[in-house]
């Protein structure tokens, strides 16, 4: 399976992704200088034209530069790795040199992966604070070391996530049994039937009430004794599963 950069280099090379938007965003990241960024920009719209091996004079009449400039430009775009120089076969088996900037994509896209997972995982810390905030909302207190210290183990032990961690609180609100005893073995069932998902709890929470609710249906001895069902579905008691 193609990781994330290998994904990205792809959508490069077809034009699927926006060079400019990412390199303007990155660039400076890459220490490039402003100079150094609009000579790469300058670059990459002769290759979008056909042109893959510039000069120096043909960019000087773009920019305002002398062509001892540009030419001291690129080469230090291939000192500091951004840039090669590689030679080609034309159709009739002649070389030809062409400027590749695949090395400098190559490193906009370590940066752009190590962005989004920067990104991930202030997500995930923001994720968590809300968490203990909500714990805290519904006990309607601030929350003992110890049940703080539980809550992190169900993240960073269990693995579960916030989102399936705020679904076992609305569980243990709904059926009236707000403690943490009765979160952890919500948590535990969960985890035992490979619950992952918030919607992975709701499909099993579903079919364990289905169950019970057949369980408490009472058949009739005669005929005319009958009661009308209830209407109300039963809360499911995750604890009973182990008396």
């Amino acid at each position: 399976m193609m990781n994330e950069a290998e994904r990205l280099q792809i959508w490069i090379e077809r034009g699927s992704v926006n060079i400019s938007q990412l390199f303007f965003q990155f660039y400076k990241e890459l220490q490039i200088s402003d100079t150094e960024a609009m000579l790469i920009m300058h670059l990459n719209a002769f290759h979008e034209e056909g042109n893959e091996f510039p000069t120096p004079t043909n960019i000087a009449k773009r920019m305002n530069l002398t062509e001892d400039m540009i030419a001291s430009s690129m080469q230090r775009l291939m000192q500091k790795g951004f840039m090669e120089i590689h030679q080609k076969l034309d159709e009739q088996g002649v070389l030809y040199e062409v400027i590749n900037l695949m090395p400098l994509w190559s490193r906009l896209l370590d940066c752009v992966v190590a962005n989004n997972e920067k990104n991930k995982k202030e997500s995930s810390k923001l994720k968590e604070g809300q968490l203990f905030q909500l714990f805290e909302q519904e006990f309607g207190r601030f929350l003992s070391p110890m049940e703080t210290e539980m809550i992190s183990m169900w993240l960073d032990q269990d693995g579960h996530s916030p989102e399936v961690i705020r679904k076992a609180l609305m569980e243990a609100v709904i059926s009236q049994k707000l403690s943490l005893r009765y979160i952890d073995r919500i948590l535990f069932e969960w985890k035992k039937n490979n619950v992952k998902t918030p919607e992975d709890a709701n499909k099993l929470s579903k079919s364990f009430r289905k169950n019970t609710l057949q369980k408490n249906v009472v058949q009739p001895e005669k005929k005319g004794s009958e009661q009308p069902p209830s209407s109300n579905v039963p809360f499911y008691n995750w604890l009973d599963r182990h008396k």
